[in-house]
């Protein structure tokens, strides 16, 4: 298993100061400078902490967003590396329907690869419906430009021989010539996340990574696609490495300081909660197949709305952290507690590759820092021994 860190880079220290959404609408009087710079330098320190322990890195990108001040994947990832040294680093990721030029995405990318020595994993995403304004975009048919920009993407990382020219539906370039060239070759390894067992069983198909996020023992149906298609598609079982699960994580040295650092933590997921309904699902911004299976689970495109906790019953609104934990979605204790809910967890999903682990929300530098270094130094090495004592186990074939 691998275990990649993330941070949204949130401002909260504005998350109370404002009565309504997080994302797109409030002023951006509220982002002190003062305070913003401190809070990336902190994510920074994180990140440099993670490579130390042995562990990988993930961030993503969103805009004027108080949830997430990651406004590009590739320029944070640029300083990380430059101040890393073993880490993979993931983009989870680039949007590429908000983003006008996708030849300027491929020469990011490019750059990071080569920047890092080939560490760059390079996940590339739709993009959320709340930021759809700010790239004035129609969200009908949103996938067809995504598909594009991403054929496109790949095929300038391909170009060795000089400019090529594209001319597609949505983008027409008469000079693509990507310099420098990736470091990966033919690219980095490819990572696309989704919460439908639709869209996975496509990622299958194209041989890419996998990530679901947050979406707890639910996300089993997930799984099941992906390992379903990848069956059919390529004839062999699903790499365990092809599949992957982001949850919030907090780690204390007892159960108490655990479980108050959780709060903190899931803090992020409440703050998220405050988005639109509208906002994230704009007209034409979801197919009708996914559409109606929304409906048919009445809406539940939120962390929380809707979900039933593996025992049957369903969640409360909103849910306590001890249904979190139950859930899936958050893991929180001792050492020894994460590691068990995380290893019941991967079992019941029948094995999962790379886990993502969300820290951050409103806790403090020093508490993060502290969980940081308890997943890392005492969680991390008791999932791997377990992992080894399972493979020794295997028979023999």
């Amino acid at each position: 298993m691998n275990f990649y860190y993330f941070s949204e880079q949130g401002y909260y220290p504005a998350w109370n100061q404002i009565t309504g959404p997080l994302r797109i609408d409030p002023p951006s009087s509220l982002a002190d400078p003062a305070v913003a710079g401190p809070l990336i330098h902190r994510c920074l320190n994180e990140w440099s902490l993670a490579d130390q322990l042995g562990m990988n890195i993930m961030v993503n990108e969103h805009h004027a967003s108080y949830t997430s001040m990651s406004i590009s994947c590739m320029l944070t990832l640029a300083i990380l590396a430059r101040i890393t040294k073993n880490a993979r680093l993931l983009a989870l990721g680039v949007p590429l329907f908000n983003r006008p030029d996708p030849y300027r995405v491929a020469e990011e990318a490019a750059y990071v690869d080569v920047l890092s020595g080939g560490r760059l994993e390079l996940g590339l995403v739709k993009g959320t419906g709340y930021e759809l304004p700010i790239s004035n975009q129609n969200p009908v048919r949103n996938m067809d430009r995504f598909w594009e920009a991403h054929d496109l993407v790949l095929k300038a990382f391909a170009n060795h021989d000089g400019p090529m020219s594209w001319e597609g539906e949505y983008f027409h370039y008469r000079n693509i010539n990507v310099i420098p060239r990736c470091w990966q070759q033919p690219h980095p390894p490819i990572w696309m996340p989704t919460f439908s067992a639709n869209n996975a069983r496509e990622i299958a198909r194209r041989d890419y990574t996998m990530a679901t996020f947050t979406t707890g023992y639910g996300a089993r149906v997930v799984f099941d696609a992906y390992r379903d298609e990848y069956q059919k598609a390529h004839g062999v079982p699903a790499p365990l490495q092809r599949m992957s699960y982001l949850g919030m994580v907090a780690v204390g040295a007892d159960k108490k300081t655990a479980m108050e650092r959780g709060e903190r933590v899931a803090s992020y997921a409440f703050a998220t909660e405050r988005t639109p309904p509208g906002k994230l699902n704009p007209p034409g911004y979801m197919s009708s197949s996914d559409n109606a299976r929304l409906l048919t689970n009445q809406g539940a495109i939120s962390f929380f709305f809707n979900k039933s906790l593996p025992s049957g019953r369903k969640m409360s609104n909103p849910p306590s952290m001890e249904e979190m934990i139950e859930a899936g979605m958050l893991f929180c204790g001792t050492p020894d507690e994460v590691a068990q809910q995380i290893t019941a967890f991967c079992d019941a999903m029948g094995g999962v590759g790379n886990m993502l682990v969300q820290m951050g929300g409103m806790l403090e530098a020093e508490e993060n820092l502290d969980s940081l270094r308890l997943f890392g130094s005492e969680v991390v090495p008791r999932l791997l021994k377990r992992q080894k004592a399972e493979r020794l186990a295997e028979p023999a074939q």
